[in-house]
């Protein structure tokens, strides 16, 4: 429920909610539609952006909704299903609302957020807050590729809002920099704005999406695909001329174009999350959760792209679901883990999540585990999960791994990890060829 008090001495109006949802993209949305149709809790979804929906409706192109709505949709048509499902469920939803920080320590078990949006200042208190941030490439800055400072450099999202939302014309030639799900969509982008592509460039030795999406995306677009290649420098003064790359076996050359986007390397919107003193897996760099989603904060939730940047809109939703009834028991019971088991990976694995486990409740939620590798992973290699030097489960690879695509580990053996082993250590999951 709402309930809205008198406005405070800071001039904040303050105001308080069951359930805050920080986030309005497919994994907020989900969440809210389904924890608001119980009828058991208040729910309300904030979100910066002017339209609800996350990335989806900056997507032209179709290829949502076939993972959890079983029919084939655009991104901004699987965006509107979303939010219309949340609203239509009850929950309310407001975009233009910027979470600016956590009121109070992040010790005390209060949860109160600042926002500010054009209705002036608020202060809002919830019984759980669901963090549904999401996750952001990192720009050409962060990479730390050399050379001047053109127009003409894109992220993927930067490219989507330039041409969907605003319009603008993007440039005639483009380099992308990437090989994984992402960088073909940017390749329909920049198509569909009359952008002639002139070559994608990755430095590992082969692409890392399934062989259909690569092949159909070359036989339809005619897009070289430049392996083992990186980029050395950015060319041209005022706008883009060009960009140098190098291979790897050292020889260079230089490609003529007025546009590159950068795609992937993805690192999760984390900064709230950090501010209310929630615990940052190291590796994924988004919060530490077990399998109910639930952080290290009591009454904090973390979904979607946020923990692992970046899957399928369908699977963020997909986590979205599956969170509501967590969330739905936290505010039955209001209890929180005493304890938890960290599950760490070790190379060439890269990443895991969830990433804690909770031995009186070690059910996950998603009915699994997600793993990123480093390098290609041959088939038949198993993954191993131990603990203390114990296997508690071996899973074959029939189809190997690839670098920048999602690799599953089952949750069987998760209620083998007991409470009373608080000595064992952690649980590690390694490769066996």
């Amino acid at each position: 429920m709402t309930h809205e008090q008198p406005t405070s001495p800071t001039g904040r109006r303050e105001r308080a909610v069951d359930v805050l949802v920080v986030g309005a993209g497919p994994a907020g949305l989900a969440l809210a539609s389904r924890l608001a149709a119980t009828g058991e809790a208040g729910v309300e979804v904030v979100d910066r952006e002017d339209e609800p929906g996350g990335v989806p409706r900056h997507c032209l192109h179709a290829g949502f909704g076939t993972r959890d709505l079983r029919r084939l949709m655009t991104g901004p048509a699987y965006a509107l299903h979303w939010a219309d499902a949340a609203v239509r469920a009850g929950a309310t939803l407001r975009t233009g609302v910027t979470v600016t920080g956590w009121s109070g320590a992040p010790a005390t078990d209060s949860l109160a957020v600042d926002v500010t949006s054009p209705a002036g200042l608020e202060r809002i208190t919830a019984r759980a807050v669901v963090l549904a941030t999401g996750a952001r490439e990192r720009p050409r800055s962060a990479r730390l590729v050399p050379g001047t400072r053109p127009a003409g450099v894109f992220t993927t999202g930067e490219l989507q809002r330039t041409v969907r939302l605003h319009r603008r014309p993007v440039g005639r030639r483009a380099l992308v920099v990437g090989a994984e799900s992402v960088s073909y969509s940017a390749v329909r982008t920049l198509r569909k704005a009359g952008v002639e592509v002139v070559a994608m460039v990755t430095e590992l030795p082969h692409h890392q999406v399934s062989p259909a999406t690569a092949l159909d995306a070359r036989l339809r677009h005619g897009v070289p695909l430049l392996v083992g290649t990186r980029v050395g420098e950015l060319l041209g003064r005022g706008r883009l001329s060009g960009v140098a790359l190098r291979r790897a076996d050292g020889r260079s050359t230089t490609v003529a174009c007025d546009t590159v986007v950068f795609t992937g390397d993805w690192i999760p919107d984390h900064e709230l999350a950090r501010l209310g003193g929630v615990t940052l897996d190291p590796a994924t760099r988004g919060p530490a959760v077990d399998g109910a989603f639930r952080t290290d904060r009591a009454g904090v939730f973390a979904v979607g792209n946020l923990l692992h940047g970046i899957e399928p809109a369908g699977m963020a939703a997909r986590e979205g679901l599956l969170a509501a009834g967590p969330v739905l028991r936290h505010l039955t019971s209001g209890t929180a883990p005493a304890a938890r088991v960290p599950v760490q990976v070790e190379a060439p694995l890269r990443w895991i999540t969830p990433s804690r486990l909770d031995p009186a409740d070690p059910r996950v939620a998603t009915g699994g585990f997600i793993l990123r590798t480093e390098s290609r992973l041959a088939p038949w290699s198993s993954l191993v999960v131990s603990r203390a030097g114990s296997e508690l489960h071996r899973q074959r690879l029939v189809r190997g791994a690839t670098p920048n695509r999602t690799l599953r580990l089952s949750a069987a053996w998760t209620t083998r990890v007991r409470a009373e082993d608080r000595d064992a250590g952690p649980v590690r999951i390694s490769v066996e060829h």
